[in-house]
């Protein structure tokens, strides 16, 4: 009994992390469906802005987008502030005074969370493509025309673009990705040479304005907005040269927290969708959404029962011994991680990868509980750094 779930387990999550990888790219290979992009395509854009206290970044999201290179005349800037009381809209309106284009602010009182604001943005906008920006995003100027350029594509309803993480002066981390963004951007590549990725990053995306659906308040935007454009017969594709630099968060506390938000709202996403996970509607995207999305968030399932099977195991037979000697290794070297982080020290790479990928999969463990005890989060608070 024990060896079938050590064995289950094991093959399990080399699928999850491996399998499901190798299987996308062959059929990427074997059936490419290339975006039909054109840079002279460039339709009245709205980007839409949902802040809540970002007083000490958003002018400098807005003066980036204002920098954007995109004709000024089809552009328009729409922030809505919910119930922010640092002196956010102040800033709005001080930036929109002399701005070169329209930047218009609205105020969402009660406080009901970053949905219900782009759901009232959404009636507002005059744009034919509305573009997505958190209130701390910072984008690459080219950034725009490239995500919008996939739009010539009359199949292309949502358009993602590549975030990079940025030390606090700016500059790229390594080569402009964490090993985990490095992984899942590769993952998009693919699946956008599929048909439609799974995944998108909320603080640079784009999507045709009659396709955008009013969501309920307590659904994640990022993941549903896209997966009901899927269920209308859309594309919603990867745009590596669309770049969002964004500012690594600075200790793990507040990754794990932030992960554990967004698995849980991912979750609530999956359960609303889950007519998509049914292979008589799409069997291509079924399998994706299944392997990329839920057994991703569920791996911590067979983590756990995969170290409970090699400790039983180990005094029967060598390899179940190597295996919990293996296990035991790189929880070390994950929890060795977590306390480098905590005095203040860079991790090497061997340090890094396990401590990250404990704490992604603690976070999913965590928003599991909640998602079995029904909590939902609907309001947020600023990003952390």
């Amino acid at each position: 009994m024990m060896v079938a779930v050590f064995w289950i387990s094991f093959l399990l999550l080399a699928y999850i992390y491996f399998g499901y990888p190798v299987c996308i790219r062959l059929l990427a290979s074997a059936r490419p469906l290339p975006v039909n992009k054109s840079g002279a395509y460039q339709p009245k854009v709205s980007i839409l802005i949902a802040a809540y206290n970002e007083a000490k970044d958003i002018e400098a999201t807005l003066r980036n987008k204002l920098a954007l290179d995109y004709p000024r005349e089809r552009l328009e800037i729409l922030v809505v502030s919910d119930e922010s009381e640092d002196g956010t809209d102040e800033i709005v309106q001080a930036v929109a005074a002399d701005a070169p284009f329209p930047v218009k602010l609205f105020r969402q009182v009660p406080r009901q969370g970053k949905t219900a604001g782009l759901n009232m943005l959404k009636q507002h906008a005059e744009g034919d493509i509305l573009a997505f920006s958190d209130a701390n995003s910072e984008w690459d100027q080219q950034a725009l025309k490239a995500l919008v350029s996939n739009f010539n594509d009359p199949a292309v309803g949502y358009v993602t673009g590549k975030m990079v993480y940025v030390n606090p002066e700016g500059a790229l981390i390594g080569d402009g990705c964490s090993a985990y963004m490095k992984y899942e951007n590769w993952l998009r590549a693919q699946e956008t040479l599929v048909g439609s990725v799974v995944g998108v990053d909320g603080g640079i995306d784009a999507m045709r304005k009659e396709l955008h659906s009013e969501l309920n308040a307590d659904q994640l935007p990022d993941f549903v907005q896209p997966l009901k454009v899927v269920e209308q017969g859309y594309r919603v594709v990867y745009e590596p040269g669309a770049l969002l630099k964004e500012e690594a968060l600075s200790d793990g506390g507040s990754e794990f927290s932030m992960r554990v938000r967004v698995s849980l709202r991912a979750l609530w996403a999956l359960k609303d969708m889950k007519q998509l996970m049914s292979p008589a509607n799409d069997p291509v995207f079924a399998w994706q959404l299944i392997s990329h999305k839920l057994l991703r968030y569920a791996a911590f399932a067979p983590m756990i029962t995969l170290a409970i099977a090699a400790l039983y195991l180990a005094p029967v037979k060598g390899l179940y011994a190597l295996a919990a000697i293996g296990y035991g290794l790189f929880l070390y070297f994950a929890w060795a991680g977590y306390q480098k982080e905590s005095r203040g020290q860079s991790l090497s790479t061997v340090y890094a990868l396990p401590y990250y990928f404990v704490l992604l999969n603690l976070a999913s463990f965590k928003a599991f509980v909640a998602f079995a005890k029904g909590e939902k989060k609907v309001v947020w608070n600023p990003r952390k750094g």
